[in-house]
């Protein structure tokens, strides 16, 4: 099978790492990829948001699945082109991808499905937004309606903060706080049967012990091992199948990954979003596990044959990712500083390894910080303590000016917080 990737972030590196170690993938190409794809599959330039570019250069290779990595293009409807010239992709319709794309949608979605989730208004008036906020009171939380990778949100329990963000959105929902840890699960779905993944835990704060502003998220690992056994069935019979039905009987199916981001609250579970991706950097941890070869899984996603696809294979072991990030991260981050340390990373341990996400390489071969979120250190073992240890460890061996990581990624989970 050949395979295109579409997108250069941490996310795209960690599938194309698993399509790269799949028997079943004869050539692995990616557009526009980074310095890290670079070593395991073969680049192209392209613009990711344009969906004929991207359909023309899938033709040219003989792609036989294009995978669309990012929210962006989804939304822009990069699978719909692809899909057009008949060749298969992973990646919903730009209809479909609104469950992304406007969380107003996803709500009208939720409450057709009857999916459990907060009670929310939608405001596009500064007088509707004052309405809201005092009807729901502190902690306020306060989403973009549209794409804003991941930093649309914010939590907080400063009126005139959350007043402030949704006035500066043109359309916002502002909805009830959840309380309870946060999961993510994952499911691949063909519009019709829906194959749920493990459950991840990412760290959306930027600083230790969630301090600090939002961001697109700071480490992730899995699996949960406080979670209840059943959660995945639950949520699969709840959420997940509920919504993949209701977007079919709509007429827009939904094929592709659909993330689930829920709140386990002292009601039950509830959802806090729905993405229309892979989630970054919950994939990387959720990936290191699958035993189950990634192309096969995909590719029956995108041409309809998931009701035939064997049970999934996942190893015991656990997996942790930390997240490097640049100076001033989530803010304007520093970019064009050097990496080093990187080759001693990878050598480090041979269950860890360095996935990149904003880097590149300049005209000498240096690889050089290219973004807000830099790299993710990967690490699995027996455990999440030996996970941590070894991604920790490999992390440590890596030198960029004034990054920052967070040093308390799963520890409360393994015990040693």
């Amino acid at each position: 099978m050949k395979v295109l990737v579409i997108g250069g972030g941490a996310r795209e590196h960690a599938l194309c790492r698993s399509l790269s170690l799949d028997p079943d993938v004869s050539e692995l190409h990616c557009a526009p990829g980074n310095a890290g794809i670079a070593e395991v599959a073969e680049l192209h330039r392209v613009d990711a948001l344009d969906g004929p570019a991207v359909a023309a250069l899938a033709a040219e290779l003989g792609a036989d699945l294009v995978v669309v990595g990012p929210e962006a293009p989804l939304v822009a409807g990069v699978a719909d082109a692809v899909r057009a010239r008949g060749i298969a992709a992973f990646g919903p319709s730009a209809e479909a991808a609104r469950l992304e794309g406007s969380k107003a949608f996803a709500k009208d979605v939720m409450a057709a499905a009857n999916v459990p989730t907060a009670r929310a208004y939608v405001c596009t008036t500064e007088e509707e937004v004052d309405e809201a906020l005092d009807a729901f009171g502190a902690p306020y939380v306060v989403k973009d309606d549209g794409l804003a990778a991941g930093k649309g949100v914010v939590v907080t329990d400063d009126l005139e903060t959350a007043r402030r963000h949704a006035l500066a959105c043109d359309r916002v929902v502002i909805e009830e706080f959840l309380d309870g840890p946060e999961v993510s699960l994952f499911a691949v779905t063909d519009g019709e049967t829906v194959v749920p993944l493990q459950p991840a835990q990412d760290f959306k704060r930027a600083y230790d012990a969630d301090e600090g502003p939002n961001t697109g998220g700071m480490g992730a690992y899995s699996p949960l091992p406080w979670a209840d056994p059943k959660l995945v069935e639950e949520v699969l019979e709840t959420v997940l199948q509920p919504t993949v039905d209701e977007l079919r009987r709509r007429g827009t199916p939904f094929s592709g990954l659909l993330y689930a981001g829920l709140a386990i609250t002292s009601r039950g579970v509830r959802v806090i979003e729905f993405n229309a991706r892979f989630g970054d950097p919950e994939t990387q941890v959720v990936l290191a596990r699958l035993k189950t070869p990634l192309s096969g899984l995909l590719h029956a996603a995108a041409t309809n044959a998931l009701i035939s696809f064997p049970p999934l294979r996942w190893s015991d072991g656990a997996a942790v990712t930390v997240v490097i990030a640049s100076h001033n991260y989530p803010g304007t981050p520093r970019t064009g500083d050097p990496i080093e340390g990187l080759e001693e990373a990878g050598q480090h341990d041979k269950q860890a390894y360095v996935l990149h996400a904003g880097t590149q390489r300049n005209e000498s071969g240096e690889v050089l910080s290219a973004g807000g979120r830099v790299l993710s250190v990967t690490a699995t073992g027996p455990d999440l303590a030996a996970a941590r240890t070894r991604a920790y460890g490999a992390a440590s061996l890596i030198r960029l000016a004034d990054s920052h990581h967070r040093t308390d990624i799963a520890a409360k989970a393994a015990g040693e917080a």
